[in-house]
């Protein structure tokens, strides 16, 4: 679906990016629930305990029970980095002022679960030097840490034309913690999905989309001239990953419509959760993350609740996948399905519809 001005695209509008931001911190807080839930590995004891606080319905997502966790900390770390630079601001800028914000968010990291990755990362982060946000590659850099943060750099590039950046920036932002592809590519699925949201693109060819946009990641990797030799010793993990689920739903080619097995309830779902993953522990990785969520939203539809049990309510990291299924769920609906006691009060929702609002203007400027 080529588009050459946002105004083609019918979920470009300021309702639908603050819709994004504010529910992406709901799916966090919903999916990690003080940590009870993110390391759950029961998706029917979530439900249980969810029937036992009243459902979904019935959830107050305040302060101070539903906290967000680091998923929403960073995300916004990443948006308001984003709108400190102007639309003609060179990439190097932006770089750095992502990496100034991700060093300034580690101070806000109490009761949150950081990642282990994501803070040893940012504390060898240097953005006063050259060059400065590059660290080394990561064996161990394949987590969700990136995937994460990322949906923001998709609201800010929405447009085809605006690829080149899109893929540069979520890589980048990837790799300043998640120095793996199976990392940062994460991090590119997480805002180009959320691309095509704006795009309004159908959600059976968001897949096939990311495999076409994979060897354009290879191809700015190799521009670098960076740890190019490790990262394509490491390079097939994730898009092998990616053409074996897209077959297993019906999706390879971008037209048809995703199969699901019968039944697909809680517990089927851990089981697919668990087989997605690349130790056990589905979402915590940067391949399966943004799979969960994204096959969470296709089948979710329009339905606010469906998505929630599908993406936030899992025995997996499942305020990892929750995260980003919300922000494209909130792209696509908005609010107007959602009870307003799920995101009234949810933590930092003014700083949230602030990006939302800044990156609107941004990506309406550059138009």
């Amino acid at each position: 679906m080529e588009v050459s001005h946002l105004s083609a695209c019918p979920n470009f509008k300021e309702d639908n990016y603050i819709a994004a931001m504010v529910l992406s911190g709901v799916g966090d807080a919903l999916g990690y629930n003080n940590g009870r839930w993110e390391f759950c590995h029961s998706g029917p004891e979530i439900y249980k305990e969810l029937q036992q606080l009243g459902g979904l319905e019935k959830i107050n997502v305040k302060l101070p029970h539903w906290i967000v966790s680091d998923d929403t900390v960073m995300h916004l770390a990443t948006g308001e980095a984003l709108i400190k630079c102007s639309k003609s601001e060179e990439r190097e800028q932006i770089f750095v002022a992502l990496a100034i914000e991700y060093k300034k968010c580690m101070k806000d990291m109490a009761n949150r679960a950081p990642g282990i990755t994501c803070m040893s990362s940012v504390s060898e982060l240097r953005p006063n030097v050259k060059y400065g946000y590059r660290i080394p590659f990561s064996p161990r850099g394949g987590g969700c840490g990136a995937a994460m943060r990322a949906m923001c750099i998709g609201l800010r590039y929405p447009r085809p034309e605006q690829l080149e950046d899109l893929i540069a920036i979520s890589v980048e932002s990837g790799r300043m913690t998640h120095h793996h592809p199976t990392g940062y590519l994460g991090s590119l699925a997480a805002a180009l999905f959320t691309a095509f949201a704006v795009q309004g693109r159908p959600s059976k060819s968001w897949g096939k989309g990311l495999m076409e946009t994979i060897p354009l990641a290879l191809k700015y990797i190799e521009s670098t001239s960076y740890c190019v030799e490790e990262s394509k010793s490491e390079w097939n993990y994730f898009q092998n990953a990616w053409e074996t689920y897209l077959s297993s739903r019906n999706l390879s080619d971008g037209q048809t419509d995703p199969i699901f097995p019968e039944p697909y309830g809680f517990e089927e779902r851990d089981k697919f959760v668990k087989q997605v993953s690349f130790s056990g522990f589905g979402g915590a990785s940067g391949h399966d993350a943004p799979m969960i969520a994204y096959d969470a939203y296709l089948a979710a539809g329009s339905s606010w609740k469906e998505l929630c049990y599908r993406s936030m309510f899992h025995g997996g990291d499942s305020d990892s996948t929750g995260v980003m299924a919300a922000c494209w769920y909130g792209v696509t609906y908005g609010l107007n399905d959602v009870p307003s006691i799920n995101h009234k009060k949810v933590e930092y929702r003014d700083r949230l519809v602030t990006v939302a609002r800044k990156l609107y203007t941004l990506a309406k400027e550059s138009n």
